[in-house]
């Protein structure tokens, strides 16, 4: 049996490697013919030329218990939108793909935009918003898991651990996070985790006193994973972002909406290793840089809701011990690597933490000055209650997309 640990927060439910996949694949079937389940994959057409995605979808074609594949497809104009379908051909399941920049969609997006309910940003976040509108329209679905698909190591076994929380009739949770190690290569990844987000949380509650919602998010192992599920039913309420605040937005939105007894996070895999974004300290718009100042921004936003001020001594002040913590905390990483056998690089660490320090001061800045600018998208029950019909017309646009070009 999987073993349970309450950290306080939310529940931390261990592996289920003592179990065999078999079996636990077993009861999800069983637990799927009353509570469907969709799968997610936001991507873009060129991971699709890559060997992660491929071995992905092999996986899938022998999971029993998904009933639906929704995959969001980004930057694909209309030959790699039809070899995108007959790449997914090969899934035994019910699927579909939305062709984001197809005439059909972008017509879905102009007529959001006319009722100022479009997203404004091209991104994950804007692709998982129109699949998960797509999931709500097709009401055929209890349980929604989302994963990335640049995964370099997935097994289905990742999706079983993923999904078996909120799938299972016995347990609460409405929604599951999954948690791993982020090692590769002999070395120690995760740096966004380990190297702005963790030193960054201790650095606000040393600055504004205790916070339930830092505590909540000091509970999640890995806050920045891109695997998640939950019960379908909560979609329709929550607003996401469409920047790099993704992650955090969506643990925000569940901190505000739910009981954590409602809220685990599971361990779904031994080894996890994806497509490594760049640091891009030369362009702000990019790679780890742009993703460090979008997630500084969720918090900042979300403890202003919290009521927390925020002004500019106390962005120094916030800066001035996150910049410290951090560094404390690339010593602790570098010895806990060499312990394992594993290696660091203080030097990019280091330049790693220079670069989050600065961003955290600019996303601060930028909060400040532009109190009123949020990127969360409108929560679905906002848009259906302008638009009742938006949800259909997704549906046909889709379909009659995948009717004539596939």
């Amino acid at each position: 049996m999987a073993d349970f640990h309450q950290n306080g927060v939310v529940a931390t439910l261990h592996n289920l490697r003592e179990r065999s996949l078999h079996r636990v694949e077993r009861e999800l079937t069983s637990f799927s013919a009353t509570r469907p389940i969709t799968l997610i994959l936001p991507s873009l057409f060129s991971e699709l030329e890559a060997e992660a995605l491929d071995n992905i979808v092999n996986h899938l074609t022998e999971v029993p218990y998904i009933s639906n594949i929704i995959i969001g497809l980004d930057q694909a104009d209309e030959e790699q939108y039809r070899y995108a379908l007959k790449y997914f051909s090969r899934l035994p399941q019910q699927h579909a793909v939305l062709w984001n920049d197809g005439p059909r969609m972008k017509a879905v997006h102009n007529r959001l935009g006319d009722a100022a309910l479009a997203p404004e940003e091209p991104g994950k976040g804007r692709n998982v918003w129109y699949c998960i509108g797509y999931v709500l329209g097709a009401r055929n679905s209890s349980v929604v898991a989302l994963h990335d698909c640049d995964i370099v190591t997935y097994s289905r076994e990742m999706l079983a651990r993923l999904v078996y929380p909120v799938t299972n009739p016995a347990f609460p949770y409405v929604f599951s996070k999954g948690y791993y190690p982020r090692i590769a290569d002999g070395s120690l990844n995760g740096r966004v985790t380990r190297l702005l987000v963790t030193p960054l949380l201790l650095s606000l509650e040393k600055t504004i006193g205790h916070q339930p919602y830092i505590d909540y998010l000091k509970a999640f192992r890995y806050p920045l994973a891109g695997e998640f599920a939950m019960r379908t039913h909560i979609l329709p309420d929550i607003r996401i972002p469409w920047d790099w605040g993704l992650e955090i937005g969506v643990l925000s939105e569940l901190w505000r909406n739910y009981s954590n007894t409602a809220i685990c996070q599971v361990d779904i895999a031994d080894a996890y290793d994806h497509k490594h974004q760049p640091l891009s300290p030369e362009d702000a718009q990019k790679g780890l840089s742009r993703m460090s100042t979008d997630i500084c921004k969720a918090v900042f936003r979300k403890l202003a809701t919290d009521g927390v001020t925020f002004s500019q001594e106390t962005l120094r002040t916030v800066k001035a011990a996150y910049f410290r913590n951090a560094l404390d905390l690339v010593e602790v990483y570098h010895n806990d690597a060499r312990m394992n056998g594993l290696s660091t690089d203080r030097h990019k660490e280091e330049q790693a933490v220079e670069l989050f320090a600065s961003n955290l001061i600019e996303a601060g800045n930028s909060f400040l000055e532009t109190p009123d600018a949020t990127p969360l998208m409108p929560r679905w029950n906002r848009v259906l209650s302008a638009l009742p019909d938006i949800l259909d017309e997704m549906q046909a646009a889709v379909a009659a997309d995948m009717a004539e070009y596939g």
